[in-house]
């Protein structure tokens, strides 16, 4: 079954999507849960969630906020162990950048964690930062696409 893109408009949904982040990030990253939800975990204007599902389970999420000079600011991309390697971050990369383009929003930028670098590079994005940088204490580059 072909992964299906959900637009999050429900807190419900939300919930799957804080979820899945805590798993990724919280569980697995050791991320502290005071760094990983933020004042971008609503259902508003000034942030979309999007959330995949396979095979009747939601694998993957990621958000967009507003960043500066008509940019997305592409956030929280997490994939479920169980779903890494085949192909569902590329489908949230792609549904998230569909959105972005229906906002009207011109690029997209992203903080990419370096082990996920050469995946954002396969997709478009270029390395923007000289040097890497730390982000709840995993470092980071910031990339750039034109959408």
């Amino acid at each position: 079954m072909a992964a299906v893109i959900i637009p999050v408009k429900s807190e419900d949904r939300l919930q799957n999507c804080l979820d899945i982040r805590r798993e990724v990030f919280v569980e697995e990253q050791k991320v502290p849960i005071s760094l990983e939800i933020d004042e971008f975990d609503h259902i508003a204007d000034d942030a979309h969630h999007l959330l995949i599902e396979q095979d009747g389970n939601y694998a993957a999420t990621g958000r967009i906020t507003y960043y500066k000079d008509n940019a997305a600011k592409i956030q929280r991309v997490a994939v479920r162990k169980a779903f890494r390697s085949k192909g569902i971050g590329k489908v949230l990369m792609i549904g998230l950048e569909e959105l972005a383009r229906e906002l009207g929003f011109e690029k997209a930028v992203l903080d990419g964690q370096l082990h996920a670098v050469p995946f954002y590079e396969k997709l478009g994005y270029v390395v923007t930062s000289e040097e890497p940088f730390d982000d709840a204490g995993i470092l980071h580059h910031r990339m750039e696409k034109k959408l």
